[in-house]
């Protein structure tokens, strides 16, 4: 019996923490990717304190809508990244550290191309919200677009760039290390999907990590492995990995901004750490 007990304890030692994260929504979907290396890298920081760790995908894909109800009950996932909101943070344990820097806050959009002269001749919000938005079904984004007076349309993510190049509606605004890529990624398949040259929406639009409420030793150990992160400079290595290229190609200073509020964004959002955030600015 002792020796079994032993071998049990070995094994759970050598097994670790389980990490289980939602599988991407799409085959081949990349977006999340600089997440997923930030992720494994936290937990990779932490383990001479907090041990050995086994990191994968749910067995089935989710969106946005199905991984907040998953990671809440408490079911087939343990972590989860997604934009901040009162409602996410009542309901579920945050990491107040902005994944990206807040860099997708600032929204380039998709356009059929032959709306770019229209579209050259906005000049003010008002003007702005008389265009139309597509967003993803269950997206964050919706509810902010909505409250600030847009029209949205709503449909599944593969669906939204053969309605924007059929111009189904006027912008699908993307984060700037979103759009390029995507536009890359379906202009084959839609010619007429470009990148609008012109106009940069910004909204404060933290991306964290979230965990189910009774899971505060995985958040902690996350924190503990972000503020590593960002301490040792690695960080910031990943997010010019995977955002230095977009942010260059997005020519933000040459850009038109239109500011809109965001009345989902809890109180506690630390904008008083200037560190944690994308400064345009600066580039």
């Amino acid at each position: 019996m002792i020796v079994a007990a032993a071998l049990l304890s070995t094994a759970a030692l050598g097994a670790g923490m389980k990490v289980t994260y939602p599988a991407n929504e799409t085959a081949g979907d990349t977006r999340f990717n600089d997440l997923m290396e930030i992720m494994r890298m936290a937990l990779e920081k932490t383990t001479p304190e907090f041990g050995p760790f086994e990191l994968e995908a749910s067995s089935e894909k989710m969106n946005e809508d199905r991984i907040l109800s998953e990671l809440k009950n408490g079911k087939s996932i343990n972590i989860a990244w997604t934009s901040t909101s009162t409602e996410k943070e009542k309901d579920l344990l945050p990491i107040r550290i902005p994944l990206r820097k807040g860099i997708l806050g600032y929204r380039v959009a998709l356009i059929q191309a032959n709306k770019q002269a229209e579209i050259d001749k906005i000049g003010t919000l008002i003007e702005l919200k008389k265009l139309s938005i597509g967003q993803g079904i269950g997206w964050g984004d919706v509810k902010l677009y909505e409250a600030n007076g847009f029209n949205v349309t709503t449909a599944k993510y593969d669906d939204l760039f053969k309605m924007t190049a059929s111009g189904r509606f006027d912008l699908f605004p993307r984060g700037i290390s979103e759009a390029f890529a995507e536009e890359e990624r379906n202009v084959k398949a839609n010619p007429t999907l470009a990148v609008e040259k012109n106009i940069l929406i910004y909204y404060p639009w933290p991306y964290y990590f979230f965990f189910n409420k009774s899971d505060a030793a995985l958040q902690k150990r996350m924190e503990a492995g972000l503020r590593k992160m960002i301490k040792d400079g690695s960080f910031d290595v990943i997010f010019k990995k995977y955002n230095g290229k977009a942010i260059a190609q997005a020519n933000l200073k040459g850009r038109k901004i239109f500011r809109i509020k965001n009345p989902l964004l809890p109180k506690e959002t630390p904008f008083d750490d200037p560190s944690l955030w994308f400064n345009p600015v600066s580039q």
